[in-house]
């Protein structure tokens, strides 16, 4: 067999090197790990939303045996380690309540003993005496700053921060001439991204007093950092693992407090500590996603071209401003909100405020907070083609941004890089036949049967990011890549990245064995610890191919070009004589004298010649010039029985344009995954709170996980225009099915509900809802 085998080459369907250890059973997980003498931590949570803390008995609590210590907040600010930093920068948290609780489940202490069992039981004798407060349940309650929630901050009000984009004096002026104005008010709910295996961790002490901890982490090297600053421990002290985790989402992306008590129990204790958290406090306590109230306004002319976009947005970041968006985006990157349309001017504001709920706002699955925008947009756009009275897809084109105006410049500052919307919306009318489906939906409609096509036509933007604009607690989010070559023409790959099951095993081989013409079944992959690893910002928000995929491209062709010294020396030629052509070295205009990439390996160390410095490696940080802008079409067709309200989802088309292609399969699997998740939050998911602020999804009863059963038959497509800033062209697709099929589903609904007058329902669209809007619409109608 040769070193270069083109069937497992970039843009071959690679099955995943990952794949048998997971289907076998030999993942190696946290929980996995055992140590002995280690104990097992449990949290005691608040069943008050907000209430004063009068008093801690810990008394029954250590009476249990096996129960070595219990520490509450009281002790933690003792030891100056009471508050942690968010990610976000704009705020900080109690790592276990002092003085009040202000969630829901908040964490209020933590039991030690020898077994998980005891710990469970003496948590709950963890006598807690608390003064019930009056809990703030909305953004809207919260913005009148009548219970400030938050004593400990300066600023005595519930208001968090204030984030603008584009031009309100201009956007309003384009909005007050404009013939036709659609004005809607979208909701996109609280929802938890509930990876398959929880958080956790275990922290442990060496003889020399350097921690070892493993942890369920997608930035392990952000987490090293951020122990740091919390514990006051030297970074070279704390050594993190994050081994096989089950999924991630942007939920293991936060430091959470059961971290920090766990790692203050193995300092205190002297032994290690496990902590693996319950469903339940996965659900409650770790870092939820959306919860944004959008108020969109679209002004156009009479033939249907847009004049002006604004959105007004209220969000509710719960108890603790613990949203993972860059310190420079506190709403993320909502400013692409105006998505694949040319609008000439726009103008977004959003108010975040604190209320009585669990504290986060994490990317999940959208490149912080795209899916809101996306949602809001697409959602305004299907609004406004009613309005005209025009088709959707027609509409559409009237707007996109055409493919020779890129890079393109939109109204609210972003530069989208490359994007064919038109293509892509043309191929996938012509492969779900949407022609004929409208034809078909005349016909059913004449029988008064409600049949909806929805589409969505977004633009993502991932890559997060170029260092001029994105950081977390100010460091800068690059990302890193480092290969080794030994001599029989094997490697290791590191990266800064940390897969949770996304494919990087196989993907970051693939793209390394393009560049250096190896096998990629000889190329380890190695991430998530921090002893190894190059420092690196994580994977979430679609960023790891954008940035570490670059980073790896051109660390291999610093690679491939030292390679060229010793393919010199092999060939006896002039450096400037060897070219690189198909995936081998040739003397140029002498193709039958060449070597290959696994022969300059070996000559690498056994015979590199004189003068050349042995060895075959290279390492490279990668500083984004911008961030990637992959784009979509989606269309669901639905049937809605008006006298049950169940919606049947017929047929549902994904077609993504994701540049170039590294591995289609493991595209396809990402994009059926993402699908899947934007079904459940369309049509079954959300964490509402009660007017008690009570969680009323604690756990997997109430927020449900949809499985194959329930879900639809993904029928997926693709364009491809590739990234002009990319060394290979690839943009990032993980989080564009999320993004983008929300509103697809939504629209196919509210098109199916059309002709009763029916113009929104907010999300989930749960068979309740669309039974109650059928039944209002009719009696409106007088039926």
């Amino acid at each position: 067999m040769t070193t270069t085998d083109k069937n497992y080459s970039m843009g071959k369907s690679m099955k995943r090197k990952e794949d048998p250890r997971f289907l076998t059973g030999q993942g190696n997980y946290v929980d996995d790990l055992v140590i002995p003498g280690m104990l097992s931590m449990a949290i005691v949570h608040s069943p008050y939303p907000h209430a004063r803390i009068k008093g801690i008995d810990k008394t029954a609590a250590l009476a249990v045996p096996g129960v070595k210590a219990v520490i509450t907040g009281e002790d933690l600010v003792a030891a100056s380690l009471g508050w942690l930093p968010t990610f976000h920068g704009f705020d900080k948290q109690m790592v276990l309540a002092v003085g009040k609780v202000l969630f829901q489940h908040q964490e209020v202490a933590a039991v030690f003993a020898e077994t998980r069992e005891a710990a469970m039981d003496a948590a709950e004798l963890v006598d807690v005496d608390y003064e019930p407060l009056d809990p703030v349940s909305t953004p809207f309650e919260s913005m009148k700053d009548e219970t400030i929630l938050r004593d400990d901050r300066e600023n005595k009000t519930n208001h968090i921060f204030h984030w603008e984009s584009g031009h309100q004096d201009e956007t309003e002026a384009a909005l007050a001439a404009s013939e036709v104005i659609i004005n809607e008010k979208v909701y996109s709910p609280r929802c938890h991204p509930s990876p398959l295996e929880p958080c956790g961790c275990v922290a442990q002490f060496d003889s020399m007093g350097r921690l070892h901890f493993h942890v369920t982490s997608q930035a392990p090297h952000v987490h090293r950092t951020a122990i740091s600053i919390v514990t006051g421990i030297p970074e070279d002290k704390i050594h993190v693992i994050s081994p096989d985790i089950g999924g991630g989402f942007g939920n293991k992306v936060p430091v959470y407090p059961g971290y920090v008590c766990a790692i203050v129990g193995a300092l205190i204790l002297k032994t290690p500590v496990k902590w693996i958290e319950t469903r339940t406090e996965n659900l409650t306590t770790t870092g939820f996603a959306r919860d944004y109230h959008m108020d969109v306004t679209i002004g156009a002319r009479a033939d249907g071209t847009v004049t002006a976009l604004k959105v007004k947005t209220v969000a509710d970041h719960g108890a603790f401003d613990a949203a993972a968006d860059p310190t420079q985006y506190p709403a993320g990157m909502f400013g692409v909100v105006t998505g694949s349309y040319d609008f000439p001017v726009a103008f977004t504001e959003l108010d975040a405020y604190f209320t009585n709920k669990a504290p986060g706002g994490v990317a999940y699955r959208c490149s912080f907070r795209v899916t809101e925008a996306s949602y809001a947009i697409e959602r305004g756009m299907d609004l406004l083609a009613g309005e005209l009275k025009m088709d959707p897809a027609e509409l559409r084109k009237k707007n996109f941004v055409q493919k020779d105006e890129f890079p393109y410049k939109s109204a609210l500052g972003f530069t989208y890089d490359s994007g064919d919307y038109e293509g892509t919306l043309d191929h996938a009318m012509k492969l779900i036949g949407y022609d004929d489906l409208r034809k078909e939906q005349a016909e059913k409609r004449s029988r008064g049967e409600l049949m909806g096509i929805g589409l969505s036509t977004f633009t993502e933007v991932v890559g997060a990011g170029p260092s001029k604009h994105f950081d977390i607690l100010g460091i800068k989010m690059f990302d890193s890549a480092e290969i080794r070559i030994h001599p029989t023409g094997s490697g290791i790959i590191r990266t800064g990245t940390k897969s949770q099951g996304q494919g990087h095993e196989t993907t970051w081989a693939q793209i390394v064995a393009e560049e250096l013409g190896l096998d990629p079944q000889n190329l380890l992959v190695e991430e998530g610890d921090t002893d190894t690893a190059p420092y690196g910002l994580g994977t979430y928000a679609s960023r790891s191919t954008p940035v570490a995929g670059a980073a790896l491209a051109l660390a291999a062709r610093r690679i491939r070009e030292k390679a060229r010294v010793f393919a010199a020396h092999l060939l006896e030629a002039s450096v400037d004589d060897v070219e690189w052509v198909d995936h081998k070295f040739s003397i140029m205009g002498a193709p039958d004298k060449s070597v290959t990439m696994k022969e300059v390996a070996f000559a690498a160390y056994t015979n590199p010649g004189e003068g050349n410095e042995p060895g075959l490696e290279a390492s490279l940080y990668y500083d984004p010039p911008n961030m990637t802008f992959p784009h979509g079409t989606y269309i669901a067709v639905v049937d809605v029985d008006a006298e049950t309200g169940e919606v049947k989802v017929r047929r549902f088309l994904a077609v993504d344009d994701c540049g170039t292609v590294i591995n289609p399969m493991i595209v396809e699997g990402q994009v059926h995954g993402g699908l899947t998740e934007g079904y459940a939050i369309a049509f079954m998911q959300e964490i509402p709170y009660d007017a008690q602020g009570n969680n009323m999804a604690p756990n997997l009863m109430e927020y449900l996980i949809p499985t194959a059963v329930e879900s639809p038959i993904w029928e997926t497509g693709s364009t491809v225009t590739p990234s002009p800033h990319h060394p290979i062209g690839a943009k990032g697709v993980g989080e564009s099915p999320n993004v983008g099929s929300p509103a697809a589903f939504v629209n196919a609904v509210m098109d199916a509900l059309s002709p009763l007058g029916v113009k929104h329902i907010d999300m989930p669209l749960t068979r309740e809802k669309v039974w109650l809007a059928v039944q209002n619409a009719k009696a409106v109608a007088g039926d």
